[in-house]
């Protein structure tokens, strides 16, 4: 089946939220409780996602004209970060539907494109547990470990990772 990546436009907020709590719900049961999934899919509000920022890049996976993954990569460093990087892939969720089905891998390929052109020449990543196979898959390395905060009083355990981009 054709797959599309395109830069996500303000009309795809409800969609890309949509995938979001979809993926959290549907993929993040394989590493975390109910409680903390909850938590992590709660209040996600389309007007919070940062589609039209300068320093954000957003871009959705379609097919057959629905959006059936997502990602942002911002190009410039974060603060929050441990590791020395130039960027951070801030997000990458794909529609449990089509889970290993190579939307992530091709919208984690356009995300690093994007950054390359950025001039980063790494980005570092918080990544949950189930994510942490697919992240290694593709160059990154576990940095640390850390308890994130999903909602008050509910946490999780994460990964930092880092990759240095060719």
């Amino acid at each position: 089946m054709s797959l599309g990546i395109r830069r996500a436009r303000q009309a795809d907020a409800e969609a890309i939220r949509d995938v979001h709590v979809a993926s959290i719900r549907g993929l993040g049961r394989q590493a975390y409780d109910d409680e903390q999934v909850l938590a992590w899919a709660q209040d996600r509000d389309p007007a919070d996602y940062p589609i039209e920022e300068s320093e954000t890049a957003v871009f959705v996976a379609e097919r057959r004209g629905s959006i059936v993954g997502f990602g942002w990569v911002q190009t410039t460093p974060d603060p929050d970060f441990t590791a020395d990087v130039d960027g951070k892939l801030a997000a990458l969720y794909v529609h449990p539907a089509v889970a290993r089905d190579g939307v992530g891998t091709t919208l984690h390929q356009a995300l690093e494109t994007r950054a390359r052109e950025a001039g980063c020449e790494s980005l570092g990543l918080w990544a949950s547990l189930n994510a942490v196979p697919f992240y290694e898959a593709n160059g990154y390395t576990t940095v640390r470990e850390f308890q994130y905060e999903f909602a008050a009083g509910v946490t999780g355990l994460t990964h930092e990772m880092r990759t240095a981009l060719d």
